[in-house]
């Protein structure tokens, strides 16, 4: 099982990685960063994505969709933007956001190996 920070620095070797957070949507607060920069405030990131859950998380409740979020991807010209819901009875609430650089990145890989992160999480 890997902590926070482990965990955080295993995601920025996945390929285009430029940054990591893992973050509390119920406060919107990054509990811990990787990664980043001038360019890309993952402070700031983790707050506005917080907004992005919320409101898949309530559309889903009015649909009445009975299935869980895996990955929201958000892409953008020069960039994708992963965001991973954990699973699991002591991280409901969380999620891993990973921004990655679209020209150097591996979207499958990418979801992989997060995927592989977010299963030897332990927060």
């Amino acid at each position: 099982m890997a902590n926070t920070q482990t965990a955080l620095k295993e995601a920025m070797t996945i390929e285009g990685s430029i940054g990591v957070a893992l973050v509390d949507y119920s406060s919107g607060m990054a509990l811990g960063t990787v990664g980043g920069g001038k360019d890309l405030d993952l402070t700031v990131a983790a707050a506005g994505n917080t907004d992005v859950v919320r409101a898949k998380v309530r559309t889903m409740e009015q649909l009445g969709l009975k299935d869980g979020i895996e990955d929201i991807l958000i892409t953008l010209g020069t960039q994708y933007h992963l965001i991973r819901l954990l699973k699991g009875r002591d991280s409901q609430g969380l999620f891993l956001y990973l921004a990655l650089d679209k020209n150097r990145a591996n979207l499958a890989m990418a979801r992989h190996q997060l995927r592989k992160i977010e299963g030897e999480l332990e927060v």
